[in-house]
């Protein structure tokens, strides 16, 4: 006799398997041990995975990825069920009423001022943010985010209160000024400290120009890792015994190449 749910509709079927995998009495032993903390990082790892199938143009890799993810939310769901907290269901009903009043242009029959998508999207969410007792123009920008699109946040935020520079001249300084203050800096801790200023400065920079830092980075990344390994594969031998001067003669075969 088996003790599968073939029968059940998708998504109850799923969040019975949760249900399955989390029962005292006879569930997976570590799906039970697991909690909000650990399973954290699990759902930013699928999150990425997501994206990484998307950005492989892999249909049947991002149909699998997206369920995976979708897991991550069916277990948090089923974790607070059991804490008393709330389940799946209000979960997609906190969603759902969210992005009806984020498009009263779509779901109110009401008239509404004609303004563009991104200000009314922000507005919006502003509305939210004070809601909740926001205070300030950085409040809701998560701390667990990737440094990188963290930074851009915040200065975006900053941005819609006026505190931006109105060219790309004021930002090119900036970095300038701080490339030569993490020169100077003597301290392990200056340095730390100097290097995070010159990356927020290069994040204005490229933000300045009209460019995702994100994006202008993963393209970067493939092009680094294409590069290397054409390197990798004109080497004459192992690469890594190459001389420096050696490996620069490659690096700029390959960059003539392209």
């Amino acid at each position: 006799m088996t003790d599968r749910l073939p029968d059940l509709a998708p998504m109850q079927r799923l969040l019975a398997i949760m249900a399955r995998l989390r029962d005292p009495r006879g569930g997976c032993e570590w799906d039970l041990a697991q909690d909000f903390s650990t399973i954290a990082p699990y759902t930013i790892e699928e999150a990425y995975e997501v994206a990484d199938a998307i950005e492989r143009s892999d249909m049947a890799l991002l149909r699998e990825e997206l369920g995976d993810l979708l897991l991550q939310v069916v277990f948090h769901a089923r974790m607070a069920e059991e804490a008393g907290q709330f389940d799946f269901g209000s979960v997609a009903d906190a969603i759902s009423e969210k992005m009806e009043a984020r498009h009263p242009h779509i779901f109110d029959e009401g008239d509404h001022e004609p303004t563009g998508r991104e200000e009314r999207w922000e507005a919006l969410k502003a509305k939210e943010r004070e809601a909740k007792g926001a205070t300030s123009a950085m409040d809701g920008v998560a701390l667990a985010l990737p440094a990188l699109m963290r930074a851009e946040k915040l200065q975006k935020r900053a941005a819609r209160q006026g505190f931006d520079w109105p060219d790309t001249e004021g930002p090119a300084a900036k970095v300038a000024e701080e490339m030569d203050e993490l020169a100077a800096a003597t301290t392990d801790e200056e340095r730390l400290l100097e290097a995070g200023d010159l990356l927020f400065a290069a994040v204005n920079l490229v933000r300045a120009n009209g460019i995702a830092p994100e994006d202008a980075l993963r393209a970067a990344n493939a092009k680094f890792e294409r590069r290397f390994r054409a390197m990798e594969a004109l080497a004459p031998g192992t690469f890594a015994e190459l001389s420096l001067d050696e490996q620069e003669v490659l690096w700029q075969r390959v960059k003539a190449a392209e």
